[in-house]
């Protein structure tokens, strides 16, 4: 005897199915590309904060790694800041008035240096609680045991964002955030 086959339909997508689904797909990634795009590229208040706060870590971690005080320069007239002190000493094996060759500046986006954008204002530069913004150069400083000076920076963009930025003296560690 014969046994009795039942024929079950298989299920599978048809190709209609299938172009609906990409297009769909081609239609998404269309819409979020320059979102994306977006947050990769650094702009005003966010490459401001950015670019400081990377700039402080570096100068931390130089110092803990080296055993040396190492200082974050900042510009304020010129807009610019840099971590200063990297640059081996110059030894001065012969006579008086040898010059030591000056080392440039790092350049900004390294991590190294920063730039304060054109819509940027920066309105507050205090350190160890002494204000610092209109003047032509400070320093903060990083020591080899993790601490550094007190730093609070205040920027202000052209649309009316505010970030603050304050350094730890106890850890060394900057953060942002809102004025208050």
């Amino acid at each position: 005897m014969r046994s009795a086959q039942t024929h079950s339909p298989r299920s599978a997508f048809t190709l209609i199915e299938i172009m609906i689904v990409v297009a769909l797909m081609g239609l998404i990634a269309t819409m979020a590309i320059p979102n994306i795009y977006q947050l990769g590229k650094k702009e005003g208040m966010r490459r401001a904060v950015s670019d400081l706060i990377e700039v402080c870590s570096n100068a931390r971690a130089q110092a803990i790694l080296r055993g040396v005080a190492v200082d974050v320069i900042f510009h304020p007239v010129e807009r610019r800041f840099e971590v200063g002190g990297l640059a081996a000493a110059p030894t001065n094996s012969g006579g008086e008035g040898v010059a030591a060759k000056p080392v440039p500046p790092p350049s900004p986006g390294t991590g190294l240096a920063g730039i304060i954008p054109d819509d940027i204002v920066l309105e507050m530069l205090d350190v160890n609680l002494l204000e610092y913004s209109q003047s032509e150069w400070t320093r903060v400083r990083f020591y080899p045991n993790g601490t550094s000076d007190e730093m609070t920076v205040i920027f202000h963009s052209d649309k009316g964002d505010f970030r603050k930025i304050t350094l730890e003296p106890t850890t060394g560690l900057a953060t942002q955030g809102p004025v208050k």
